[in-house]
Formats: structure tokens, sequence, C-alpha cells
């Protein structure tokens, strides 16, 4: 068992946020921000008694984020973090690339006033949160920047597609904004600055170099962090 949960503090009993959603959170924060790495061990009953609940939601929290791929849950042996697996991290960018490039298409041809109004807020709030370091916050910026691209040129639906893939990619982008939150940033100034233009070309291009970049810094994170990462592509 890990002593990083023993970091955990008691669930706040009086949110309408089911106990289930409240301890999948807290060990979803966790394992995003590698306060929990790969290869950590988790045990139910450290982590129900370390929250203030019963050992099923705890269950119930282990079994999705074993379902997006964080946990490895075997019968009899301890529950860990898994590794990070470079094969998945680059399907899963083959295919958030296609389905966003295809967006930035539409977004070029339909975005107005109001929708730029929305994403330079997004901006805004990204612009501190490098400012500050605020990595954590940076992250959720990050993703809202790109579901708002979404959501604002009409096809909503596709991010639960790029939801359900970029898991395998968060921790690996999560672990680059230590030094890459600007870069980041930087990435997103030039897509908002294609779409205003309504160039779809440059758009496109601007979006597949900002999420190409995760195949640039993935051997040197793998370099520094050899052991959180999987072999199984050698």
């Amino acid at each position: 068992m890990t002593d990083l949960v023993a970091s955990l503090t008691p669930l706040d009993a009086s949110t309408r946020v089911s106990v289930t959603d409240q301890v999948f959170d807290v060990l979803h924060a966790q394992v995003l921000s590698l306060a929990l790495p790969p290869g950590a061990k988790l045990s139910e009953a450290e982590v129900s008694r370390q929250l203030g609940v019963s050992r099923q939601p705890v269950r119930d929290a282990f079994f999705r984020l074993s379902q997006l791929g964080f946990l490895v849950i075997q019968p009899q042996r301890a529950t860990t973090v898994s590794k990070i697996h470079v094969q998945d991290v680059r399907r899963a960018r083959f295919i958030r690339t296609a389905i966003e490039v295809e967006v930035m298409r539409l977004a070029a041809a339909r975005f107005s006033a109001d929708d730029f109004a929305a994403i330079e807020a997004n901006m805004e709030a990204q612009a501190v949160a490098v400012s500050s370091g605020d990595r954590s916050t940076f992250h959720r910026l990050d993703d809202a920047f790109h579901q708002l691209i979404c959501a604002r040129a009409g096809v909503d639906f596709v991010w639960d597609a790029i939801r359900e893939n970029k898991a395998h990619t968060d921790r690996v982008r999560f672990l680059s904004l230590a030094e890459g939150s600007q870069r980041a940033y930087d990435d997103h100034v030039r897509i908002l600055a294609a779409l205003k233009a309504g160039d779809a070309a440059a758009s496109v291009a601007a979006m597949r170099q900002h999420l190409g970049t995760i195949e640039t810094i993935i051997e040197q994170l793998r370099a520094e962090n050899h052991s959180w990462f999987s072999g199984d592509e050698e």
C-alpha cells in the first residue's frame, strides 16, 4: 500500500455529489497529477478508511478507473496504478487528431463573434493559470478550450469520443506541463488566431502541430521517468 494515499482527507458528506463520484474524482485527480504514480499500490480498505466511506463506493470507483486504463485490478493481488503505455498514447493522439482536424474545418467556417468571445474568456483564464504555475487548473482549462471549440462548431458530441481516448494521454500531458504550459498556451493563441482569420488550412495546421507535440516530448519524459512507462512496444 502506497503511503501517498495517507494524504487523502475525509469526503464532504454535505455535498449532493454521490459518494462514488467523489471517490472517483479524488483518485482520478491523484492519478492524473501523478501524486499516485504508475506502479503505486492501492487498497480498498485503506482508501475507504482515509476517505471515511464504506468499501463499496471505493470498489466502484476503482472499477471506473480501471475502465479508463488507470488502474490494474487483479483478484487476490494488490490493485496498482497502471503504467503509461506508449502505444496507447500514440493511438489516442492519432484518433484525437483525426477528429479535431475536422472540427477545425467546421469552426473556421462557422464561428461568430459570440463564439470567439467564449473562447477568449477561456484563454484569459489560461493565461492566469500559466503565470501562477497552476498546472491542475491549466490542464482543466486546456480541456475546456478544446471542448468549447467542438461545442461552438456544433459538434459537441465528438467530445465524448475524444474523452474516451484521451485518458491515455492525460498523464503524459500533465507531466509535460511542468515546463510546457506556456508552449501549450502559445499553441492555443495560434489556433485562435487562425480561426479568427477564417483560414481553415491554417487552423488545421495549428491544431495538428499542437496535438503532435506529444510525440516530441514522450521520449524525453520516458527517459526521465523510465519506470512509469511500459515497454510493450519494444
